[in-house]
């Protein structure tokens, strides 16, 4: 028997979890005052989180998705993107939208059931969130191939969770992707749990970025609880990506902190001791530590950044709740480039009776 081809998936940390280096930090990490940018936004996500979450339980915002306790990869992803790559991501990538110029007020519009939040005043390529699972790597497979063929120098990237490489959409894509050598970056936030399927339930392999080598592609795997390492990771393969050397699968470790959904109860099926020890490993707090020690962060700081964040999510949130909902008609728009006879005849019925259409809840009622 002959041994044809050998794999090894490699791990990557920076800072453990009481934000203290386990290894030289890389080149853009060096002088600590560079991490405040990332420390700020993570800051800012929980922020927003924070008050998205009690908008819905108030009933002025329709089911959330909280990225509490993973902010670190939507943040160490997009700070090392430009401003012309693209965006694909999931339900639950507002940390890395926030930071890519996606304004609050859109994401609640979004989260409002308003489609107007998924036009993006600054991001303009960028999609939208995918609510089915998995789509978003076909559909960054596909702008990647777009990009090689017109020869940009841009990368897709596509964000997806753990329970997304069950599908056979995540295979399809990264495999076309890998014949391609297009310059594709998957990210897995593996949050350990699809809803209440448990990451052992959902797969027998030992990683999940072991999935990469079946198509040809790099796999790796970083603590996705470490922005260092979640960002330097991206940088690689970002300028792999564009110097035409190909996709690169990143496997981000991170716990999903709270509920699915606002429309979940993950007491139900979590332990609690477990999720109380993983709030030890949370990202936010692991980079406040390091930053502590290290001398580029203080009280002070940390008061003003937290009233800053404060004071604009509550502005964004006045935003948000004066934007008159949209008409009946909206539910017609972005369907077709010329809507059907029979939608036409709907779209008539709908206008006629839009004057008791606007007396009941409005679009941010919940």
């Amino acid at each position: 028997m002959t041994t044809v081809a050998t794999f090894q998936i490699e791990h990557t940390q920076y800072l453990d979890a009481e934000g203290k280096p386990t290894q030289p930090l890389p080149a853009f990490a060096q002088d600590p005052a560079a991490l405040v940018p990332l420390y700020h936004a993570m800051v800012r996500t929980r922020a927003f989180d924070t008050k998205a979450v009690a908008l819905q339980r108030t009933g002025k915002l329709g089911t959330f998705a909280s990225s509490v306790g993973q902010e670190a990869i939507g943040v160490g992803i997009a700070s090392a993107m430009r401003a012309d790559d693209v965006l694909f991501p999931s339900y639950r990538d507002h940390a890395a939208q926030l930071l890519r110029g996606v304004t609050m007020v859109e994401s609640l519009l979004y989260w409002g059931g308003d489609e107007r939040g998924s036009k993006f005043s600054v991001a303009r390529h960028d999609f939208p969130n995918c609510v089915p699972i998995g789509n978003q790597v076909c559909h960054a497979a596909g702008a990647a191939y777009a990009f090689k063929l017109r020869g940009e120098p841009r990368v897709a990237v596509a964000i997806v969770g753990d329970g997304g490489t069950s599908k056979g959409d995540f295979y399809e894509a990264m495999n076309m992707a890998g014949i391609w050598r297009a310059p594709l970056v998957i990210v897995v936030n593996d949050n350990q749990w699809a809803i209440s399927v448990p990451r052992a339930q959902q797969s027998a392999a030992q990683t999940l970025a072991q999935k990469a080598i079946a198509a040809g592609i790099e796999g790796l795997q970083v603590d996705g609880n470490d922005v260092v390492a979640v960002h330097a990771a991206a940088r690689i393969a970002f300028d792999k990506a564009r110097s035409g050397d190909g996709p690169t699968l990143i496997e981000a470790l991170s716990y999903r902190l709270g509920d699915h959904t606002t429309a979940d109860d993950a007491t139900r099926y979590r332990d609690p001791d477990i999720v109380a020890h993983q709030w030890l490993s949370e990202p936010v707090v692991r980079l406040r530590k390091y930053l502590m020690q290290a001398g580029a962060w203080d009280k002070a700081q940390e008061e003003a950044l937290g009233k800053a964040c404060h004071e604009e999510v509550e502005t964004a949130v006045q935003g948000y709740l004066a934007v008159a909902p949209p008409g009946p008609a909206a539910m017609f728009d972005h369907l077709y480039a010329k809507l059907p006879r029979a939608l036409e005849a709907q779209l008539a019925t709908a206008l006629r009776f839009a004057p008791n259409a606007g007396s009941g809840a409005g679009a941010h009622d919940g």
